[in-house]
């Protein structure tokens, strides 16, 4: 029955002409004779259509030109159908008659057009929870925000709902939404993305929930926003919310005046009028970067024909390792490395253009060794002489009027603290300090006796038999002379200064008993904090960029990171570092990146990076 019900599909009211109505005859042919006369293929079901791959078909081809056909309007085709269909008219007609095969093949495909037109898609209903008008939408009792509001909507309202979450893109698909109100939930989290796409949102109400902060530009894209209202939360002032500060600096909409609920000292602020200042919101931390698998005493960093390097002494090999920064890795790598005997520090020091490296051995005598760029590697070209430097444990470098000088410290019984000096060849025997006095440790600093006067230089020799010694530079005959000792600071094995807004501290470092840091105050230095200490060997300030720290080492528990806080004017506790047995720390800077070296008597020397956090990011 499909060839007639597509005929009676046709209203012959629609005719162009009355002449044009079903003819008689056609009524009366049954089903095998239409399909005979038309040829019109049988209509197949989706399934076999789609096996077939064309869906559906006419197999009908027109080989003939279809001028005609084209050149007449639908109802003209069909009532030059019938006109074919009558033999007696379609002999009358001749030519003029339009050939059944194209009239079935329009049938056809005018058949095809009306079963595949797909319906168009229903209107969203209103939710269930949800009462709507033509613009309108009040949702109360919701489990969640219902995806089927109708998107002509203007303004929405969510009130006394379950949910207490609300994800990203959850208004999706309201184009039109002017007004919205989430007022008077439970709700505790946004998304950032909860408000993507509603460019023509004009006032948004978050009012008497339950927030304590909002995501980060979670405002953004709502470009025709002007009253924002977000009174009765419970916001927390962290560094979480100083966007919002910002945001209230900078937004032209208006924001109904809101308050902190903390942090305590924040108590009942009003948020509008903080600033980003009231935020410190930047930490740092040592992030564990690298593991060099040796043992190392000291650690230096120097900079040589426009490169940064690093040399490491290594007590069991003898050796010290030269290393360069890898651009391409972001690694350390090695460079070079001198052979000696039990090294225990290795000191560089560039005068022009040329590199000479100091290496202290505890046997077998120290030497300086000089870089030979033509040959691309360490000549040793010195021997320092060894009645005096008989048991090495530290070496400073320091310029005073453009003359170059380095200094020993000794910790032996017999052996002399002593001072060398450039000369244009060589390094020669300047002036002994300290004779006998087994020193473990020299420091090179400047201080100013009085605030009028300038800073002169002096260096500080810690010992195991006295307290620190302080020397002073007298320019007159170019020599440092006795000047002080620090008073009641026993057993100190290191002193290392730092300066704080043109003041100078020292941390002075103690194995047994309290370390200190201590202030200059002009004519000595005063006591001004006191770190636990047991086995301690190393309490080292160090600067990076803007932040000071000091780092006390230990070889029975973990070495403690202070930083510096400038309103209390003293250190505090900032991070644990797991080091075994450290006996020096070394900031080192390459390539925009801090890093801090770490050595380790007794295991890996290890290798930190110094990171920068944002928290409001």
């Amino acid at each position: 029955m499909q060839v007639r019900s597509l005929l009676k599909q046709l209203d012959p009211s629609h005719l162009a002409a009355p002449h044009r109505s079903l003819p008689r005859a056609v009524h009366r042919w049954s089903e095998e004779q239409l399909t005979n006369q038309l040829q019109v293929p049988v209509l197949k079901s989706r399934e076999t259509e789609a096996k077939e791959k064309g869906g559906l078909l006419c197999d009908l081809v027109l080989n003939q030109d279809n001028h005609h056909l084209n050149s007449r309007s639908p109802v003209h085709v069909w009532g030059y159908f019938f006109d074919c269909m009558e033999s007696d008219r379609s002999q009358r007609m001749g030519n003029a008659c339009i050939p059944l095969k194209r009239i079935a093949y329009c049938l056809c495909l005018l058949s095809a057009l009306l079963l595949t037109e797909g319906k168009k898609p229903a209107k969203p209903k209103c939710p269930a929870v949800c009462t709507c008008t033509k613009d309108n939408a009040l949702c109360e009792n919701a489990r969640s925000i219902p995806r089927t509001v109708p998107p002509d909507v203007i303004s929405l309202l969510f009130t006394s709902n379950s949910f207490d979450v609300i994800s990203d893109d959850a208004f999706i698909g309201l184009p039109h939404l002017e007004y919205l109100f989430i007022e008077n939930n439970n709700i505790k989290s946004i998304s950032r993305h909860t408000f993507r796409g509603l460019k023509s949102l004009i006032h948004l109400s978050l009012a008497n929930n339950n927030l304590q902060t909002l995501p980060k530009d979670i405002f953004k894209g709502l470009d025709s926003l002007t009253n924002v209202d977000l009174r009765g939360n419970s916001f927390n002032c962290d560094c979480k919310l100083k966007w919002l500060v910002e945001w209230l600096g900078h937004t032209n909409a208006t924001v109904e005046d809101i308050y902190c609920e903390g942090p305590p000292e924040y108590k009942k602020r009003k948020i509008n009028s903080l600033s980003s200042k009231d935020f410190d919101c930047i930490i740092t931390e040592f992030a564990k970067s690298q593991d060099l698998p040796f043992q190392s005493l000291s650690i230096d960093t120097f900079s040589y024909m426009n490169d940064e390097y690093v040399v490491i002494a290594q007590p069991f090999t003898g050796k010290c390792i030269f290393l360069e920064w890898d651009h391409v890795e972001k690694t350390f790598r090695n460079y070079d490395n001198i052979t000696g005997t039990s090294t225990v520090v290795c000191k560089p020091i560039v005068i022009e253009t040329q590199l000479y490296v100091i290496v202290a051995q505890l046997f077998g005598g120290s030497h300086i060794y000089k870089r030979d760029s033509f040959a691309n590697k360490f000549i040793k070209i010195q021997d320092i002489e060894i009645l005096k430097i008989r048991k090495p444990n530290d070496i400073e470098t320091f310029k005073i009027e453009n003359n170059w000088y380095f200094v020993v410290a000794d910790s032996s019984k017999a052996g002399f603290t002593t001072i060398y000096k450039w000369n244009g060849n060589g390094f020669y025997s300047h002036q002994s300090l300290h004779a006998w006095y087994r020193d473990t440790d020299v420091e090179y600093l400047e201080i100013a006796r009085t605030p009028q006067t300038l800073r002169t230089p002096h260096l500080i020799l810690s010992s195991s038999s006295q307290r620190p010694v302080i020397y002073q530079w007298n320019k007159a005959i170019q020599l440092f002379t006795n000047q002080t000792d620090i008073p009641n600071m026993e057993d100190v094995y290191a002193v290392k200064h730092f300066s704080v807004k043109g003041d100078v501290y020292i941390c002075l470092t103690r194995f047994i008993g309290d370390s200190k840091v201590m202030k200059w105050g002009g004519s000595s230095f005063q006591d001004i904090q006191r770190m636990p200490s047991r086995g301690s060997m190393v309490f080292q300030p160090l600067q990076i960029n803007n932040y000071q720290y000091a780092i006390l080492g230990s070889d029975y528990s973990f070495t403690q990171v202070y930083n510096w806080d400038a309103e209390k004017a003293k250190f505090v506790k900032f991070q644990e570092l797991n080091v075994q047995a450290p006996r020096s720390f070394t900031h080192v800077s390459i390539s925009k990146r801090n890093f801090l070296f770490a050595s380790s008597f007794k295991g890996n020397t290890q290798i930190y990076k110094h990171v920068i956090v944002d928290l409001s990011a």
